[in-house]
């Protein structure tokens, strides 16, 4: 099954049923807005394991698609999330040999 912002995809978005009537399914415009519209729409469990994962994923997908100065940002808040997540290891692991040893 294909992500729904694949800009590919065969199928057409129930948006034009519902919200876009009248607008051309075949303009590729007209399929970023319907593919934008489907993300907002989402509904998911949020306070569950899946629901966080989710939440990354449509993080990652929204960093890939975001150009200029909202790309950097992403970039470096992934970089002070993996360097606070190292130092939370290294941390542990000074603690544990410094306890054991």
């Amino acid at each position: 099954m294909r992500e729904l912002h694949d800009p590919k995809r065969t199928t057409r978005s129930r948006q034009f049923d519902d919200e876009l009537i009248g607008l051309d399914p075949d303009d590729p415009e007209a399929q970023a807005f319907a593919a934008h519209l489907d993300r907002m729409q989402q509904h998911g469990p949020a306070y569950t394991v899946e629901g966080y994962i989710a939440g990354v994923s449509n993080f990652a997908d929204s960093a890939n698609r975001a150009e200029g100065g909202r790309r950097w940002a992403a970039v470096v808040v992934v970089m002070l999330l993996l360097a606070v997540a190292a130092y939370i290891v290294w941390e542990a692991l000074v603690f544990v040999l410094v306890t054991w040893l």
